[in-house]
């Protein structure tokens, strides 16, 4: 995708226009010596010279625009080859400047566009081959990154719905392990219950007792005492119960008031 600089070997329809002067022309010449050395920017400042003293100057602003492609500033550059593009009516102009204004557009990867202008260019100048071969070639590059962006556009949404049903396999993972939590609680209370049941059952158990009952004092049992044990009781109570008469008998007889016979 070259660009082209434009000499003074064009002058058609030069009549038309107002006459460039010596002046302007030997700036422009000293802007062409400038870019082939290559010094653009120095090439640059000659062509804005020239412009100055020349604001309608086709080739000024064709070599300007060349000037400043060529310092990577597409987009500055563009504004002058459409000026050409829409003032000049040299149809070979016309189509250089078309070209080259679809070269800066490929640089700026707006491929749409740039078709655009090299189809432009060649209906101006059918027969120029680097304008037919950009223009494949950015129907090529257009047509990747459609394919791009497509793809990207699938991958992004392929990546939505893996997140999605990464959440959605998350939230049932959850679920369903806080339903075995519950199950679980459920089952604890269950033997929980289970076991104070068992336990309440146990106390009420006849075989056990009642450990309610077994809290109470029991009562005496009356002494159970063999005959032999009965015949030796009533032996030994018969013989204390002579000892006390005995005893009483003896406290009576002593009592008694007795008759002293006095000496005086």
């Amino acid at each position: 995708m070259m660009v082209a600089l434009i000499g003074f070997s064009q002058e058609k329809n030069a009549d038309k226009k107002p006459k460039v002067q010596r002046a302007e022309k030997q700036l422009l010449r000293q802007g062409n010596d400038f870019y082939k050395q290559p010094n653009y920017v120095e090439a640059e400042v000659q062509y804005k010279k020239a412009l100055q003293q020349n604001s309608n100057y086709e080739k000024a602003n064709y070599n300007l625009g060349n000037a400043i492609y060529q310092q990577n500033r597409f987009k500055e550059a563009i504004p002058r080859y459409e000026l050409v593009a829409k003032t000049t009516e040299d149809k070979l102009a016309k189509a250089e400047s078309f070209h080259n204004i679809g070269n800066a557009l490929m640089k700026e990867k707006q491929y749409e566009k740039a078709i655009e202008a090299y189809k432009n260019a060649l209906r101006n100048n059918s027969k120029d081959d680097e304008t037919r071969y950009n223009l494949a070639l950015a129907q090529k590059l257009l047509k990747k990154k459609q394919n791009q962006n497509k793809d990207n556009k699938n991958k992004n949404k392929d990546k939505n719905k893996d997140k999605n049903k990464d959440k959605n396999k998350d939230n049932k993972d959850k679920k369903d392990k806080n339903n075995d939590k519950d199950k679980n609680k459920k089952g604890d209370d269950k033997d929980k219950n289970k076991n104070k049941n068992q336990n309440k059952d146990k106390n009420k158990d006849p075989k056990n007792g009642d450990k309610d009952k077994q809290k109470q004092p029991q009562k005496p049992q009356p002494n159970k005492l063999s005959p032999q044990q009965i015949k030796q009781l009533l032996e030994a109570m018969n013989k204390e119960e002579n000892k006390t008469q005995k005893k009483v008998n003896a406290k009576k007889v002593k009592g008694r008031k007795i008759k002293q016979e006095k000496d005086w």
